[in-house]
């Protein structure tokens, strides 16, 4: 018996019509002897939603009561598709992130799991049932429900896969992984295959179809995942290892991310230790940043500008009023209307260039950057989000994506 981890995504799951399709495929599938495991994430804007009510009540809402909420969604989506399942005469049962074993460690709402008792999934497994799985959510050390951050249903679902040793499928709206999102460039094309580091570039910066974290579980288990249409109607995407074809390409994709606040704070008297205590209070606030970059000392002081998601500008807020009791020259200024633009391909390791065509290509379309940052296989730039769709329609032609 093949087994498989199946994931849906909200918009698979979004109405008890789409809840009975996707039941059908699982059947189809259980049909062919396989085992199957199901990963579920909540029912189309639920999560939006319950974020929405939450903020009706706060504005910063306590990040433990958030993951109580939030958790709510996939519990709702999994009862209600092993009932589907039993209705088409197959046993099944639905599991929390708890009842699976998946144990996490870290901040609220961006968990990470630490490991998973795989005992619970196997006992369902070898008694002929289809193990419906909440995706998103697991279970911390001090027995409170966490969630794993946006797209964590992805990291669930490949995490059960590493730890039962099969293929992931990834069953989402899009029929695979595009080189630019169709939705902002109609020409972009579908890859047939993708390497896991790119993939994971790709995500961290912004692709919305796979979670970065996921795409590091499975590189790291060398856990081929499938990604394709709900429906199976075509063919999908596989990010699996790399492979020297790859290489042909010199850039595979190319991301755009509105999720972006810059943060400048500038009139840092130019001591390392400033330096250091403004990055220790975003740390200690569990703020993940991005771009950082600084002036060079002028009169003894410098400007220090980093990048962040715009959830987290509340507790940015906080963390301003902390440093300014401690550095009470600096000022602080947020910018909402950023997107971080991202080439990504794993032949510039071999191909010099591409920057110096990318500063061209904004030079000519008269399109402004912020920010610059490097990594092996990627460059990104921040600009202003008006200029958003003129960069990427400018970049995809130019670069041939």
């Amino acid at each position: 018996m093949a087994l498989i981890v199946q994931k849906y995504g909200g918009s698979s799951v979004g109405t008890t019509d789409k809840i009975r399709a996707v039941a059908k495929r699982i059947v189809e599938r259980k049909e062919k002897g396989d085992g199957v495991v199901v990963v579920v994430s909540a029912m189309g804007k639920t999560t939006d939603q319950l974020i929405g009510m939450a903020k009706e009540i706060s504005q910063n809402p306590n990040k433990r009561e958030l993951d109580m909420l939030m958790s709510t969604g996939e519990q709702i989506s999994i009862a209600l598709l092993s009932m589907a399942l039993q209705e088409l005469g197959y046993p099944s049962i639905s599991l929390t992130g708890f009842q699976a074993g998946i144990t996490t460690e870290g901040a609220h709402t961006k968990n990470r799991i630490k490991d998973i008792n795989i005992e619970n999934v196997k006992k369902h497994l070898e008694d002929g049932k289809v193990v419906i799985v909440a995706g998103f959510q697991g279970i911390n050390e001090d027995g409170d429900i966490t969630t794993l951050g946006r797209g964590g249903s992805d990291t669930s679902a490949v995490a059960l896969a590493a730890k039962l040793n099969c293929t992931c499928e990834i069953y989402t709206d899009v029929d695979g992984i595009y080189n630019v999102d169709p939705r902002m460039y109609p020409n972009a094309k579908k890859l047939d295959s993708i390497s896991y580091e790119e993939m994971m570039e790709m995500a961290s910066l912004g692709a919305g179809v796979m979670e970065a974290r996921a795409v590091e579980i499975a590189c790291k288990y060398n856990i081929p995942i499938y990604v394709a249409l709900n429906n199976g109607e075509k063919l999908g995407t596989y990010i699996k290892e790399y492979d020297e074809t790859m290489e042909d390409r010199i850039i595979t994709g190319l991301t755009a991310s509105d999720d972006v606040l810059m943060v400048t704070i500038n009139n840092v008297p130019y001591k390392a230790k400033n330096i250091a205590t403004i990055f220790d209070r975003i740390a200690k606030h569990n703020v993940n940043i991005d771009m950082i970059s600084q002036t060079a000392s002028l009169d003894g002081y410098v400007n220090v500008s980093f990048t962040t998601s715009k959830e987290d500008m509340y507790t940015i807020d906080e963390i301003t009023k902390e440093l300014k009791k401690e550095i009470r020259t600096i000022e602080v200024y947020k910018e909402e209307n950023i997107t971080k633009i991202s080439v990504v391909g794993i032949g510039m390791m071999k191909q010099s260039g591409v920057a110096a065509k990318v500063f061209c290509i904004f030079s000519n379309n008269d399109i402004e950057f912020k920010q610059v940052t490097t990594s092996e296989i990627s460059i990104s730039y921040t600009i202003d989000s008006k200029d958003k769709q003129k960069a990427v329609a400018a970049l995809a032609k130019e670069l041939n994506l």
